[in-house]
């Protein structure tokens, strides 16, 4: 595992070695996952068209939009780094996660445009807005401003349904296919993802106990919620070998993904969380391009 750097000003390291850290901590590697998840509803009804390409293209920008925008909010940049690695670079580089989302917005709106998604108005706006004003403070409670983040537990169900409602329901959205379709795999999606947040809620399990956001693993306890995640996942297996899919398919990440779960603890450093489980998003897509 490297060990983190936590220059003041610089990373003194040679500008390849700083690659990794770039491609993790700007989300680009999650927003490759998000995009890779999207193809994989689309190939559900091959083949994929200029279209189709289009609108990884718009997952991927407009989750870069998100994820980067919400790094670079101003209150995050005046908390302490303490041994995040994550946070300490996304403090020294705010400037450019800004220019980043910036050119994500652009480019989003752009394909938004050319597309004529503005059609789905009634379905895609909450979600945009969902989506944006995750970590924004919008009222005060208990003396200090609160964001939709820290309802309590709703913090990883909102990141999943966003999530499923990305990368399933778009993609029914342009292929003019009934939601019921693809219920199974938004099922699947979803459980998947929720399993995924249990991970990252144990990551900030100290950070979000001071806070006072009451996620699964500050109201179960890390071990119990690992247990809840490992449900979650069994129960994405079933939905994945119910509605079809090859079981190497499913079961390999599934393997995967729980080996994870259980290694997660709050001690683990930024790569284990940015890199693996990140990444596994990716390894499902990429078992589904593999042996279906």
């Amino acid at each position: 595992m490297p060990k983190p750097h936590f220059p003041s000003s610089a990373d003194p390291r040679p500008r390849w070695g700083q690659l990794p850290d770039a491609a993790l901590y700007s989300s680009a590697w999650l927003a490759a996952a998000a995009a890779a998840q999207t193809a994989v509803t689309l190939q559900l009804h091959p083949p994929m068209g200029p279209g189709g390409y289009r609108l990884l293209a718009l997952v991927f920008a407009a989750t870069l939009l998100v994820y980067n925008l919400d790094a670079a909010l101003p209150f995050k940049h005046r908390e302490p780094a303490g041994t995040s690695a994550r946070k300490a670079w996304q403090q020294r580089h705010r400037r450019g996660l800004v220019a980043v989302a910036s050119g994500a917005a652009v480019a989003s709106g752009a394909l938004f445009l050319l597309d004529g998604w503005w059609r789905y108005w009634p379905a895609v706006l909450p979600l945009a807005a969902l989506a944006l004003l995750y970590s924004w403070p919008l009222g005060r409670w208990a003396g200090r401003p609160r964001a939709l983040r820290e309802v309590p537990l709703l913090k990883g169900l909102l990141i999943a349904g966003v999530w499923t409602a990305v990368t399933v329901g778009l993609p029914v959205l342009q292929l003019g296919q009934p939601l019921r379709a693809v219920a199974g795999l938004a099922g699947q999606r979803f459980l998947l993802v929720l399993a995924l947040t249990i991970v990252f809620d144990i990551r900030d399990y100290g950070r979000d106990r001071r806070a006072g956001t009451r996620t699964f693993p500050g109201l179960l306890g890390i071990s119990w919620a690992k247990g809840l995640a490992l449900v979650l996942l069994a129960g994405a297996v079933g939905l994945g070998l119910a509605r079809g899919a090859a079981p190497a398919a499913v079961l390999l990440p599934a393997l995967l993904t729980a080996a994870v779960v259980l290694a997660a603890e709050e001690s683990r450093g930024d790569y284990f969380y940015a890199l693996l489980t990140d990444g596994l998003l990716l390894v499902q897509a990429a078992a589904y391009f593999v042996f279906e």
